[in-house]
């Protein structure tokens, strides 16, 4: 007499017992992912809450599948079942397990992403360090998610016999099908090792900021095929990546998110440069966008009828330098209408009053 039918004191049906069981299997599973959940909870007043947070978050519901499975999984070997129907099911349970599994692979991928980026502040003044592995997470996440996906789709299908003959049977065209395949997939191989340059020997990373088909942003995203670059009006320019491998553009934030600034005013000759620079020490001394890295003035060339004089003035990035020059510029032009204001840009006529010919 078994277990179940002890408790009850006389045995009972099958179809009951089955259900008694897989009923407890699962219930069983549940009371157990709850126990954890709480025990890791506890855990928080030791570790750091935000590792705990990053786990139930993306670990909480594939974990929650899984121990009932593996429960109702356990309790088939003792439920009455015939035969064929006991294997369809436990092929069943199987395939769960296999999907499931792959979940849990692919959220603890993210938990690792989460640690690391929060590791490594992004958002900090000079992140150089932390764009660079922030670019190569993201790509290798990118990888490692795809290849999960790939290998537990196939070890399903191939749990299947009709999968497996029609593998079989694909095998035996497979020397024309690879050449045709190669041609297919020439261009996606061509991204695919593309991104791995980029990655890896970073020409670009995450928030640089770009200038890419005459267009300055930052980039957004980057793909195993594709890059996202946030334009500065919050337009999105999508580019295959290879276009960062084969074409040139800027990268302003390659070494350093430090810039330089320029503003240029063309001046008539008459305008004094020593008090251009004393006013812009000032402007740039009282804005706070300034870094205190360079101040200068100078008359860069003299066209035929103005000056051309070049305000260079530095920031900590390239969003900072902007709203300098914007600032600097505006001010610039409002002192010398004030004080020099017959130094702006004019067009000279000279004329000359010739005395009456009465000859």
């Amino acid at each position: 007499m078994s277990v179940i039918d002890q408790l009850f004191a006389q045995p009972i049906a099958p179809s009951l017992k089955n259900l008694i069981l897989g009923f407890g299997a699962i219930v069983v599973g549940l009371i157990l992912k709850y126990l954890i959940t709480v025990l890791f909870k506890l855990f928080a007043r030791f570790w750091a809450s935000f590792q705990i947070r990053s786990i139930l978050r993306h670990l909480s519901h594939p974990i929650g599948f899984l121990i009932p499975l593996l429960f109702l999984n356990i309790a088939i070997g003792f439920m009455l079942l015939d035969q064929p129907f006991k294997l369809h099911f436990r092929k069943f349970l199987e395939i769960c397990l296999t999907i499931n599994f792959a979940v849990i692979l692919v959220s603890a991928i993210k938990v690792v992403e989460d640690f690391v980026t929060y590791k490594f502040d992004f958002n900090k003044e000079d992140n150089l360090r932390e764009r660079k592995i922030r670019t190569q997470l993201q790509f290798l996440r990118k990888i490692l998610v795809a290849t999960i996906i790939i290998v537990s789709g196939a070890i399903v299908l191939l749990s299947f016999e009709s999968m497996r003959k029609i593998g079989a049977g694909l095998l035996t065209g497979v020397g024309i099908g690879g050449i045709i395949i190669g041609f297919a997939a020439q261009k996606s191989l061509s991204n695919l090792l593309a991104g791995f340059q980029i990655a890896f020997t970073q020409p670009i990373r995450i928030d640089d900021v770009v200038i890419v088909e005459g267009e300055w942003g930052k980039i957004e995203e980057i793909t195993l095929t594709y890059v996202v670059v946030n334009i500065w009006d919050q337009r999105r320019l999508i580019l295959p990546i290879t276009y960062f491998i084969e074409k040139p553009f800027q990268n302003w934030t390659r070494v350093s998110s430090q810039l330089l600034g320029t503003v240029f005013l063309y001046l008539d000759y008459t305008v004094p440069i020593p008090p251009l620079r004393d006013e812009l020490t000032r402007l740039l001394s009282e804005n706070p966008l300034w870094d205190k890295r360079v101040n200068v003035v100078q008359v860069t060339d003299n066209k035929e009828l103005n000056l051309e004089v070049r305000f260079l003035m530095s920031a900590k990035n390239s969003s900072q330098a902007f709203d300098l020059r914007c600032y600097v510029r505006e001010n610039m032009i409002a002192f010398i209408n004030n004080n020099y204001p017959d130094s702006l840009p004019k067009t000279r006529l000279e004329h000359k009053d010739t005395p009456p010919n009465f000859s």
